[in-house]
């Protein structure tokens, strides 16, 4: 296995940010953003397999891990967790752009880092899964053309509905029904709790005023075919007014398969720079 380094980044609310770096210093960086209820460690597998090429970053996004827990549900707003990337990005490569992917609410939140004009020069290629824009998303399930699909979309997002009651989620964290019913594994507990506050924080707001962002950014969205919580028509079809430099890839597979199959999206992820380079 590739040695792996930590290091501490302060963000603009006071927070630490638990980062962890792996492969050659001087090669092009491939920053891993992961989703919830996991940490870093969801990208082990693709991040040692990277690492053969790339300088390899993940962290622990706040509320997770080692890195620092916000102290109400406004310092989970997606406003924070972009200014965290940056504070990221900042500090593992200040002077050249960095490749980005990302999985679950990792997508989701880099979504808004990279649809920011201020920072998509940062950001030379974009690999989402399982994550869609939430404005996107929002006017994609507005429109009428795909009412079925929508209605299917729903049903799969059930949970995100509950994340809003007070308390009732984090009781199923605790009784254990929460990892029956969204699945994921054994996933620390903290993490669990904490990241109920990502729902909480921002989805409400999306759903009312959608104001979803172009980008230029190329972009690769890998869908797989199985996912229980986000359908394909909703990755592959909400970005294309927004980004044109969009590719998308249908794949089998669930909803984790950045750890069912390491070595296939680590090898997308590899293909996607190649092609598309550094802007």
């Amino acid at each position: 296995m590739t040695e792996q380094t930590k290091r501490l980044v302060e963000t603009t609310d006071g927070l630490r940010l638990a980062v962890y770096e792996r492969g050659p210093a001087d090669a092009e960086t491939v920053v891993l953003v992961h989703g919830y209820p996991d940490n870093h460690s969801v990208w082990d597998g693709v991040a040692e397999v990277l690492a053969e090429r790339f300088h390899v970053v993940a962290y622990d996004v706040r509320g997770t891990g080692e890195s620092g827990v916000p102290g109400s549900t406004g310092g989970y707003r997606l406003a924070q967790l972009s200014a965290d990337f940056k504070a990221v990005i900042d500090a593992v490569s200040p002077d050249a752009p960095v490749h980005v992917a990302a999985h679950d609410w990792g997508s989701i939140q880099t979504w808004e880092s990279v649809t920011d004009p201020a920072l998509s020069s940062r950001i030379a290629t974009y690999v989402s899964i399982s994550g869609p824009d939430l404005g996107m998303a929002t006017a994609w399930l507005r429109e009428r053309t795909h009412l079925r699909s929508s209605l299917r979309q729903l049903a799969h997002s059930w949970y995100v509905f509950v994340f809003q009651a007070p308390l009732l989620p984090e009781a199923m964290v605790r009784s254990g029904l929460l990892a029956r019913f969204v699945g994921g594994g054994s996933r620390p507990t903290k993490d669990q709790v904490n990241g109920v506050e990502l729902y909480r924080a921002n989805f409400l707001g999306k759903l009312l005023r959608p104001e979803p962002r172009p980008t230029d950014v190329p972009v690769l969205v890998i869908a797989p075919r199985d996912d229980a919580y986000v359908t394909v028509p909703l990755q592959t079809e909400a970005p294309r007014a927004y980004a044109p430099s969009l590719t998308t890839q249908v794949i089998d597979g669930e909803h984790w398969v950045v750890t069912a199959e390491p070595e296939l999206i680590a090898g997308e992820i590899a293909a996607f720079v190649e092609k598309a380079g550094v802007r």
